[in-house]
């Protein structure tokens, strides 16, 4: 977590950045990262161009602002979610529920953010390690999911045996570390180490029905656009091993909006 601004100085800087990040955000949604403009921003905020140079560099530097800003929100949104529904009692298989229907929710209320980290690349942007740490956020909630799973014994993956090799050409051993397993998990933690490796097919799920349907890929399939979700994100987790109760796929307040038809 960033520090309180102490300072004079510091707090007029920090309240100068927050109103730099909510007219970005604007120009984002109205213009796509590809048109983001220091300069457009600078106008919007009644600024001349040159004063925005002294608190972003180049108009690559507040795209990674943004992009942080965009996986912690997504970070905040099922790691809440994820924590809810373990104090709630839930099993594995329903939380994972809980964090996909998070996750969806996400991307329908900020659309511009989802497609900056989960979209086409912008070009000529290539994303700072700065990122990473946001990024991995997510990620970890979905293999804590499976963790807890291979915990209470209800991991029971369907798709194929993965040899402690296979995991280790899947995943790096960063990823194991963030995980909080060593770079040997694949041969002395095999269990765990392929829990970790079958979170990225969670992952991929997850990020693939979300652009399905907002990029209007399922209009005239879906005849319920969160009903569809649900039956597609449990079926992910059928893959890798966590059964999703039925009943909870017949929730009433399963879908929280559909995707604007593009």
């Amino acid at each position: 977590m960033p520090s309180t601004p102490r300072t004079a100085r510091e707090r007029a800087r920090a309240a100068v950045m927050a109103d730099l990040l909510v007219a970005a955000r604007a120009r984002l949604a109205a213009d796509g990262p590809a048109g983001l403009s220091l300069r457009a921003i600078a106008r919007d905020l009644g600024m001349v161009s040159s004063a925005v140079y002294r608190y972003v560099p180049s108009r690559d530097a507040l795209l990674t602002l943004l992009v942080i800003d965009a996986y912690d929100a997504v970070g905040d949104a099922v790691e809440h979610a994820h924590a809810t529904s373990r104090a709630a009692g839930h099993t594995p298989a329903r939380t994972w529920l809980e964090v996909a229907r998070a996750f969806r929710m996400w991307a329908l209320g900020d659309r511009s953010a989802f497609e900056l980290v989960y979209g086409t690349p912008v070009r000529a942007y290539e994303a700072p390690q700065d990122t990473v740490r946001a990024a991995i956020r997510l990620w970890l909630v979905l293999a804590a999911v499976l963790d807890a799973g291979l915990a209470d014994g209800t991991l029971d993956p369907a798709g194929p045996e993965l040899t402690p090799d296979a995991v280790a050409r899947t995943v790096t051993p960063m990823t194991f570390a963030h995980a909080g397993l060593g770079p040997d998990a694949p041969h002395k933690q095999p269990e765990a180490a392929a829990a970790v490796a079958r979170s990225l097919t969670l992952f991929a799920g997850l990020v693939g029905a979300v652009s399905a349907e907002l990029f209007a890929h399922t209009r005239g399939v879906a005849a319920d656009d969160g009903h569809a979700y649900d039956v597609t994100v449990a079926t992910l987790a059928a893959g890798v091993g966590l059964r999703v109760d039925p009943a909870d796929l017949d929730a009433a307040d399963a879908d929280p909006g559909s995707a604007p038809q593009a």
